[in-house]
């Protein structure tokens, strides 16, 4: 399927200019289709990832296996079913 720029108005949110590939700190949030909490849920109080969130948690945790990363945070919002990761890309 090709994409539909005048239906679903995406645009990038990247600095214009800014490199990338450079060492710091980057926040990468990623959602599940249509928000849809699939990968856990709130159990007094506190999230309590099922089989699909714990495989989103192993590869995350993997990440260093496969790039020069070092991994800060990993944090679910239930409610949206948001992921948000703080990757530290290394020098060198």
């Amino acid at each position: 399927m090709k994409y539909d720029s005048d239906k679903y108005h995406w645009r990038s949110i990247r600095l214009k200019g800014y490199d990338y590939t450079s060492a710091g700190m980057y926040f990468i949030t990623i959602c599940t289709y249509q928000r849809e909490c699939l990968l856990g849920e709130i159990v007094e109080g506190e999230m309590q990832l099922n089989d699909l969130g714990k495989v989103t948690q192993n590869y995350w945790q993997r990440l260093p296996l496969h790039f020069t990363v070092e991994l800060d945070a990993f944090i679910c919002d239930a409610e949206s079913s948001t992921w948000n990761s703080v990757v530290r890309r290394q020098t060198g």
